[in-house]
């Protein structure tokens, strides 16, 4: 087929969401010359998530109109290398976005940081447990520390209008913020958001106990508030329609409300949407990216030559286009050896049910991130001796929203269709409520992400293959916390809990997380990672890979916040050394 060749630019941006969009602001800032390749179609708020149409469950929930559709490309999955992986035929277990703004469109809003210890895991976990820790992960330091990526979690939380309290600032500990979290340079740009009553009664039975709740960090926006860039968000309805849906009201954060707004009319910026990159194109040499080979709707192939590429995808795609693109050795876990797709993770979900019986809670009340949590079993913040795992959760209560479709909280043991399961939903919907703990998944040597041999998209590309099942050391962990969180449970004195902690095999069935992670992942040793602390590819000093990919092992926070760090990082170091040595790798 011919394939079209175009003026070069300087820099190709694939993917318009969180990553890419900001990369595009921060270089066409720098006076460069940007192209933004985006699969799906151009999300514009007053168009596509109108007041009048924004709230519709059976469009955005059920049929997932947000989500990449399977007929455009999807992924094989398996839970171990003995097994043929077959095809998801639907979006489950997880939900990739389509479009600009990307997964961020529909995302909750929790934008958590690492802590300092997670950039340098198992380093730090070895210190303090030696041969406790399981041998069979395959935990790595990232290559760069706290003090190096701090400034760029400011700087997103700036862009997202972030609600919450500090916890520590420049080293002094701040009442009611997250005591665990790592030093920060000032406090969130916006304050909390004021709670709803589910998690004011978590809060009041964790300090109780003696623990130390916070306000969960929201990108939902607790008042009114302009960013760094001119654009402009509104305060938070509580609406109940945020996960899984766009925001009518310009409350939560996404790159199409607080970013792409910014760069779209900038001369210098030209986005070409529906447009999905087949490849990344190098010179003959294997060194050098030159750039990227699209199709458009109508079929028709593209090059687009540029000086630096920038892949910033959902984590699915930038591994699966590094793997079509032959950059880096592909990951063999049987040796070992190779880097692209290896240290794939997802997250561990948990969670405690509470059935009351004259507490109302006025479920259909709430937002994707406004909740208190507590992190006294997340991460390493508790002593794991003895334990026989390692890693943990962040225990909060956050209301999305019960939507009358979806939502039919029962207890145990109650039919699941007919009379008495309508008396049950009546009984239970407004005065039910749960206790989430969303815990790490610590990669281990058969979780990787692969080229699928017996199916391809429909451009004869092969799908991507997801071998993936909880490590022991997960499940083991998720047991344990979901205990914990089970005791404030019984201290909120609910009539009945139900305890449904994590358990394997893993499966599509459920949704489960978006927080996919890993498979080009950093570091600062090229035969265990795919970039260096910059996102630069090793060896091909001017492609750039942005995103979750890069997360070797996944903490008990959602990656946003580090997404949007990590983007603003590569473009300040593009924008202050790379372009003084182009064609480099920096160090």
């Amino acid at each position: 087929m011919m394939i079209k060749k175009l003026p070069a630019t300087n820099v190709v941006i694939v993917g318009l969401g969180w990553a890419g969009s900001i990369l595009a602001k921060e270089l066409c800032d720098q006076g460069l010359e940007v192209v933004g390749l985006e699969r799906g179609p151009w999300r514009d708020t007053a168009k596509d998530f109108n007041i009048a149409s924004a709230a519709d469950e059976l469009r955005y929930n059920a049929r997932e109109e947000l989500m990449l559709r399977p007929a455009q490309n999807t992924c094989t999955m398996r839970n171990t290398p003995s097994e043929t992986a077959l095809p998801m035929r639907f979006w489950g277990s997880f939900h990739p976005g389509n479009g600009t703004g990307g997964a961020g469109n529909h995302w909750a809003g929790l934008t958590f940081r690492y802590q300092p210890a997670d950039f340098r895991l198992a380093s730090h976990l070895r210190e303090r447990y030696g041969k406790e820790v399981d041998p069979a992960l395959t935990l790595q330091d990232w290559g760069l520390d706290w003090e190096e990526i701090e400034p760029f979690y400011d700087a997103f939380e700036r862009v997202a209008g972030v609600s919450g309290k500090a916890g520590n600032i420049q080293g002094k500990l701040i009442q009611g913020g997250n005591p665990y979290e790592g030093p920060r340079t000032r406090d969130y740009p916006n304050p909390p958001n004021v709670q709803t009553i589910a998690p004011t009664l978590f809060a009041k039975a964790a300090t109780e106990m003696g623990y130390q709740p916070f306000y969960v960090p929201s990108a939902l926006a607790s008042q009114s508030y302009t960013n760094q860039y001119g654009l402009t968000m509104g305060p938070c309805t509580y609406c109940g329609f945020c996960t899984n849906y766009g925001c009518a009201n310009y409350s939560k954060a996404s790159a199409i409300v607080n970013v792409l707004p910014a760069v779209a009319n900038m001369p210098n910026f030209e986005a070409r949407t529906d447009c999905e990159v087949l490849e990344v194109l190098k010179d003959s040499t294997g060194k050098k990216a030159t750039g990227v080979v699209y199709i458009d709707n109508n079929g028709e192939r593209y090059e687009q030559p540029a000086d630096i590429v920038i892949v910033a995808a959902f984590t699915f795609e930038n591994v699966r286009l590094m793997l079509l693109s032959k950059v880096g050795i592909p990951y063999d876990p049987f040796s070992g050896k190779g880097t692209t797709g290896r240290n794939y993770c997802y997250q561990t979900a948990n969670n405690v049910r509470l059935f009351f019986k004259d507490q109302i809670f006025n479920p259909f009340i709430g937002g994707g991130a406004i909740g208190m949590g507590i992190d006294e079993f997340n991460n390493d913040n508790f002593d794991h001796s003895g334990l026989g795992f390692v890693g943990g959760g962040s225990t909060r209560v956050t209301p999305i929203g019960s939507a009358p479709i979806a939502s039919r909280p029962v207890p145990p043991g109650t039919p699941r269709w007919g009379s008495a399961w309508k008396k049950a939903t009546v009984d239970h919907y407004l005065t039910t409520t749960s206790i989430g703990c969303e815990a790490s998944s610590y990669p281990q040597r058969t979780n990787y992400l692969s080229l699928d041999p017996n199916y391809n998209d429909p451009h004869g590309r092969p799908l991507l293959r997801i071998t993936f099942d909880f490590p022991d050391n997960d499940m083991r962990m998720a047991q344990y916390v979901t205990d914990k969180v089970a005791e404030i449970a019984k201290v909120m004195n609910p009539e009945q809990i139900q305890k449904q902690p994590r358990k394997g095999p893993w499966s599509n069935g459920d949704y489960q997380s978006s927080h996919v992670v890993g498979g080009f992942v950093m570091g600062s040793d090229p035969s265990t990672s795919s970039v260096n602390k910059f996102c630069q590819v090793w060896d091909i000093p001017n492609l750039f890979v942005v995103g979750a990919s890069a997360v070797p092992n996944n903490p008990g926070y959602n990656p946003t916040g580090t997404v949007g760090a990590l983007a603003f990082r590569t473009a300040h170091y593009i924008r202050t050394q790379y372009l003084q040595k182009p064609g480099e790798m920096m160090v």
